[in-house]
């Protein structure tokens, strides 16, 4: 059973910076494919980035250049670094995990990152 943990958010203010973690227990495949997801109450739950288990990455383009995901595959463990936090980057950050051979999916259960003077 795989489970995924988040930590580091919390209250920051505009063009501050925060990490976040994922630490990954369990099974978690030798392919997979681990990223950030946020989501604001009553809203869709957006892609913030992702990192493949080859280190292959993506960015929503309201992130690049502000945000960068990183993975220790030794720890199995996700990082987001934040600079330059904008209100609106305010949400519900949560970390997901895909198998690729399995094709099997699981998500954190989210921290909140919000960004306020």
């Amino acid at each position: 059973q795989v489970q995924l943990v988040e930590s580091g958010g919390g209250l920051v203010q505009p063009g501050g910076s925060l990490r976040l973690s994922c630490a990954a227990s369990g099974s978690i495949g030798s392919f997979n494919v681990m990223g950030w997801y946020r989501q604001a109450p009553g809203q869709q739950r957006d892609l913030v980035a992702t990192i493949s288990s080859s280190g292959r990455t993506n960015y929503a383009d309201s992130v690049k250049g502000r945000f960068t995901i990183s993975r220790d595959n030794s720890k199995n463990t996700m990082y987001l670094q934040m600079n330059s936090l904008k209100p609106e980057d305010t949400d519900v950050y949560y970390c997901h995990l895909r198998r690729i051979v399995t094709d099997t999916e699981k998500w954190g259960q989210g921290t909140q990152v919000t960004v306020s003077s």
